[in-house]
């Protein structure tokens, strides 16, 4: 718990986690509000989306934030180990805690605490704005308890997202490189990836475990169905998924932490 409690003071005594959480937070409103206005107008029904069920709707509104907020997280994840190899502070850090497993350890449970903590900031902030918007467009805010689940499994996608950034940010130590690597393969080549192998009957099996894409089936928003479109997952599949990856990026980032020689 000490190590832990280091790990937390870590982050929450330098300015970097208010302004995320003020970015979170607006993104959580600015998202929803654009979702909620766009996905109840006229407009989205001419183009075919309009006619989503109410629970469908309402995730869509409510998680719209955490497209912004897991890049985020995975900035945070990156920093948690990056910023210790470039401010020279890991030797210190290994000083005062000699077993290297057990400070790995307490990093993964504090970004867990760290990502949950802004998934909770992004859902306060959309579901404020967005259950206004639903109400007043004649929507029910909370059509069925798959709403509630797909809100709480958030909180997970932001978690595992912050341990997927400590694994990049072990896996190549220059901090600035593993951010701009592990930021521009969620955010440009993995989209890419996806249009292009989703594109081919062939690739179709296989994009769906994808990070981003399992992000989308663990939080149940999917609105695309019929021919031609990429399968998803069931959300407890992309779950599953989600906290593979985070598992194998956290082993491999720890172990390869715990042999390698720091000055």
């Amino acid at each position: 718990m000490n190590a832990v409690t280091a790990e937390l003071r870590k982050f929450f005594t330098t300015r970097m986690w208010w302004g995320m959480g003020i970015a979170v937070v607006l993104s959580g409103m600015g998202l929803a509000a654009l979702n909620g206005l766009f996905l109840t107008s006229s407009a989205a029904a001419e183009a075919g989306v309009g006619s989503m069920s109410d629970s469908t709707l309402a995730k869509n509104v409510y998680t719209g934030g955490i497209g912004v907020g897991y890049l985020l997280t995975l900035a945070v994840g990156v920093m948690a180990i990056g910023a210790e190899y470039r401010h020279k502070t890991i030797t210190s850090t290994f000083l005062a805690t000699p077993k290297r497993v057990r400070v790995m350890v307490a990093k993964v449970v504090a970004l867990v605490a760290i990502g949950g903590f802004y998934g909770v900031l992004s859902l306060l902030g959309s579901t404020a704005v967005g259950a206004t918007i639903l109400s007043l467009r004649g929507h029910p805010a909370f059509p069925d308890a798959s709403v509630w689940r797909s809100m709480a499994l958030g909180l997970l996608v932001l978690a595992v997202w912050a341990l997927i950034g400590l694994g990049a940010g072990i896996l190549i130590p220059n901090q600035v490189a593993a951010l701009l690597v592990s930021i521009g393969v969620a955010w440009i080549v993995e989209p890419i990836l996806t249009f292009v192998f989703g594109a081919q009957d062939w690739g179709k099996g296989f994009v769906r475990f994808f990070p981003s894409a399992a992000t989308t089936a663990a939080l149940d928003t999917n609105t695309t169905s019929g021919p031609g479109s990429i399968p998803v997952l069931a959300w407890w599949g992309g779950a599953l998924v989600l906290v593979g990856y985070a598992a194998v990026m956290s082993v491999v980032g720890s172990a390869l932490t715990v042999r390698r020689d720091v000055s």
